[in-house]
């Protein structure tokens, strides 16, 4: 399948994500000639004890359960969020819904939304994901993700946002995954993703306190 990079943004200390920094960020994809081609929507839920279940479109029958303490990465059928409800072994703390609109540009796709919790409104969080559609190997597309993800951020810089996004590699070595890319790649990105938000919103609930 493509390979993928998930982003998400990170603010400049002292500012917050806000609806008009993701309204920007959307005019700055179509200003670079991205033709919008409909709504799109992830979903990932943080469980107790320390366990992430992710659900991604391009796998709507599947479900992905990440134990990251051990760096566990599991392919379930959607129906585990039942199982797992019924037997009360793990109990949602946790559920935030990725969703915004997606766009092509050539031979990449964007996906840049909001990150709110699951029955609110409330931006927690703004992401992107970029997908490379040719190439599924991650050390081949390396240097052609890095060269798109510059035209990328001298566009949004153009805008002076208080802030950027950010690309963390995940070590998929450490999960047993390989050089060609899975959804399970995808779902231990979001599972990332989700960490890095998290702490973010610590970081600046701190910083008010």
């Amino acid at each position: 399948m493509p390979l993928k990079w998930v982003l998400h943004w990170q603010p400049n200390a002292g500012s917050t994500v806000n609806s008009q920094i993701l309204s920007e960020v959307s005019q700055c994809v179509e200003s670079i000639n991205g033709l919008k081609q409909g709504r799109w929507k992830a979903t990932l839920t943080l469980y107790k004890p320390h366990t992430r279940g992710v659900s991604v479109p391009e796998q709507p029958n599947k479900y992905y359960l990440i134990i990251r303490g051990q760096r566990i990465v599991l392919e379930a059928d959607s129906s585990i969020q039942t199982i797992m409800e019924k037997l009360q072994s793990y109990k949602t703390r946790l559920a935030l819904n990725f969703d915004g609109f997606q766009y092509q540009l050539g031979d990449f796709q964007l996906r840049v939304g909001k990150v709110s919790p699951t029955h609110s409104e409330n931006l927690r969080g703004i992401f992107m994901e970029v997908e490379y559609l040719p190439i599924s190997s991650m050390e081949k597309a390396r240097q052609i993700m890095g060269e798109f993800l510059e035209i990328w951020q001298e566009a949004v810089s153009k805008r002076s946002l208080p802030g950027q996004f950010m690309h963390i590699e995940p070590n998929f070595a450490e999960y047993g995954l390989a050089d060609h890319y899975t959804s399970q790649h995808t779902a231990v990105q979001y599972a990332t993703v989700m960490a890095q938000l998290i702490a973010t919103v610590q970081a600046v609930q701190s910083v008010r306190n």
